[in-house]
């Protein structure tokens, strides 16, 4: 089961076979803003295609009376190298 294929109650689903050391989140609430969302994305994964691997997205949205809310939650491996 993938982390973005989330329960309904809300609980922690830890994945032993998902490595990453880096997350990054991108949200928006303003329409104009979620409309682009996604192009926003693939730049970023297009501009770090060669030093961070993708493992996993999970893909979030909340409301309340007047706002809606996405975030899109990327999961990465990058290679750090070692110090020395």
């Amino acid at each position: 089961m993938s982390a973005n294929q989330a329960n309904t109650q809300g609980q922690l689903v830890v994945r032993r076979d998902v490595k990453f050391n880096g997350v990054k989140v991108f949200s928006a609430t303003m329409v104009a803003d979620r409309e682009q969302l996604g192009e926003k994305v693939t730049a970023w994964m297009a501009q770090y295609r060669e030093t961070r691997k993708v493992t996993d997205i999970v893909i979030t949205q909340s409301s309340d009376e007047a706002f809606h809310c996405i975030a899109i939650t990327v999961f990465y491996w990058e290679d750090v190298p070692s110090r020395r």
